[in-house]
């Protein structure tokens, strides 16, 4: 009777007796206490240019071997191609086959990506040894199961992928590619999983991919804010990669694409509204005080004057609702808080921005009110009878003006995003970034920012990112541009920012050549274009 699973020579089935010589013994005990030994005597992977090859280890690759297995929480930034994803999995057979009851997570970007992962993770166990095997119990595309019932499952990276299970290993591979609200949404997801016991190892491996919750990751394993030991390879440290190779690979390719993928720089988008060097600068900090979306920076202080922002999203997955708190007393203006929640109703939002915005000293409140930001800004107004909200009203071509308490026709309990609007509360909101005269140490805000890019004649969110924060620091950049809020902060805000725009003002500013003579015709009435703008009928001078 034959001992391959499935007519497969290369795997061993189960209940396959097995008798072991003394020297099989002694390197089976060598192999199980030293995984890198294990690895270079007895792992074969794919060479392109040799096919199957003994698995030859940089010291790059042991060292990562080393920190993974004598610690729970690894994170690599590694240069393209340097065999990161070979290294890891060959760590992964080790462990499936000398700790029993073990189980392993592969997760990618994509799960055709975790499959291939996978793929040859079962190609180095094809090519061991039969006594250094188990027996095989399930073998397929997704997930394995060995004998001494030790799994391994691969999967695309999600909040659903692993949920309900407890592993001991989960290895995410190129985490930096993984959209941003999959990323978050996994790791609120699979904590506890990986929490639940006191071996589980999480290991991370990517090459950078802008500034994501990679990013994040890494930037605080490397400042010591949490529990990742670090691991960074030069792409020097590859055999073979010399000044020549750079060249070559630039002239292939891009400075920026080298940069990105070879340095390993946390690089955004090219075209992004604020400058890429500019957000490198960038720090994110650890909020004081984090609590059901809320993250504080600064706890209100008293005689100071808060400005609050609102973006209203419909509650779906998709997009967040989102606030922004803002300490305008002086410059540099300061984000002291921030709201971000991508599953409140409309209904219960209006209740948590009234409580913050009231702990802030009664902050001035500004809402988008385009689509869902009516209903919430008319039952902070009606229902819960906030004392500081802030309206606008329509002024003919003067667009959308700022004060307190308007009333009458064409009076908002908040303001309409137009592209007007959003145009000039891009361009001040990049003033007052790019000259420092507005401090934001947000993560999810810097994020963000390095994903917005100019879209034709507009700003947006790349595709698979967001941009709700980005709404509500917009809408502040347009506020700060109001008279009334010089009345507000008794500062000259506006004049500063006019003098560093001028040319950009003057470069949206389109040339009417028409006067308004202040009187109506009988013929024409005002009117309302698609942005909610109202126009108001203008004879030609002296006609």
């Amino acid at each position: 009777m034959s001992d391959a699973y499935l007519g497969n020579p290369n795997l061993k089935k189960v209940n396959t007796p097995q008798e072991f010589t003394k020297e099989q013994i002694l390197e089976y005990q060598k192999c199980g206490g030293d995984p890198l030994y294990f690895m270079e005597t007895y792992v074969q992977i794919v060479s392109l240019d040799e096919g199957l090859i003994p698995f030859k280890m940089y010291d790059f690759q042991k060292r990562i071997v080393k920190t993974i297995h004598e610690n729970r929480f690894t994170i690599c930034k590694l240069p393209r191609q340097s065999g990161k994803s070979t290294t890891t999995i060959s760590y992964l057979l080790h462990y499936a086959l000398f700790n029993p009851n073990s189980n392993i997570a592969i997760l990618a970007n994509k799960s055709s990506t975790a499959r291939d992962i996978l793929g040859r993770l079962q190609l180095a166990y094809e090519n061991l040894p039969k006594w250094l095997q188990q027996g095989v119990l399930n073998w397929n595309k997704g997930n394995i199961e060995l004998e001494n019932k030790s799994t391994i499952v691969a999967a695309a990276t999600s909040s659903s992928a692993i949920r309900g299970g407890s592993y001991n290993i989960i290895f995410l591979d190129e985490f930096a590619f993984v959209p941003a609200n999959i990323a978050e949404q996994f790791f609120s997801s699979v904590y506890p999983t990986i929490s639940s016991g006191k071996k589980t190892k999480m290991v991370i491996v990517s090459t950078p991919h802008g500034m994501n919750m990679y990013y994040k990751l890494w930037m605080d394993a490397d400042s010591g804010r949490n529990d990742y030991i670090p691991i960074e390879v030069h792409w020097s440290e590859v055999p073979g990669r010399d000044e020549a190779w750079k060249e070559a690979t630039i002239r292939n390719t891009s400075p920026e694409q080298f940069q990105s993928e070879f340095e390993c720089e946390f690089l955004g988008s090219i075209d992004t509204l604020i400058s890429p060097s500019k957000i490198k600068t960038l720090a994110h900090l650890t909020p004081i005080e984090s609590n059901a979306s809320v993250d504080i920076y600064e706890r209100p202080k008293k005689d100071h004057t808060y400005v609050c922002t609102v973006d209203v999203a419909r509650g779906t997955v998709k997009d967040y609702s989102a606030f922004v708190v803002f300490d305008v007393t002086q410059m540099p203006y300061r984000v002291v808080a921030k709201y971000r929640n991508n599953e409140i109703k409309p209904y219960v939002f209006p209740n948590i921005i009234a409580k913050i915005a009231k702990a802030f000293n009664t902050a001035h409140l500004l809402v988008e009110v385009n689509d869902l930001g009516q209903q919430v800004s008319d039952a902070l107004h009606f229902e819960i009878e906030y004392d500081n909200l802030l309206m606008t009203t329509q002024r003919g071509r003067a667009g959308q003006l700022l004060g307190a308490q308007f009333s009458g026709r064409g009076t908002s309990l908040g303001v309409r995003m137009t592209k007007q609007i959003k145009k000039l509360g891009c361009s001040n909101f990049k003033t007052l970034i790019e000259s420092d005269k507005l401090i934001v140490n947000d993560f999810n805000i810097i994020e963000e920012m390095s994903t917005f890019s100019r879209r034709g004649t507009s700003w947006q969110a790349e595709d698979g990112c967001n941009d709700d924060l980005m709404t509500c620091l917009i809408i502040f950049g347009w506020l700060s541009n109001q008279a009334y809020f010089k009345e507000m902060t008794n500062t000259n805000v506006r004049n500063q920012l006019y003098i560093e725009q001028e040319k950009l003002i003057e470069q949206d500013m389109a040339p009417f050549g028409f006067v308004d003579n202040g009187v109506d015709t009988p013929d024409e009435q005002p009117f309302s274009d698609e942005y909610g703008t109202v126009w108001h009928p203008v004879v030609r001078n002296g006609q």
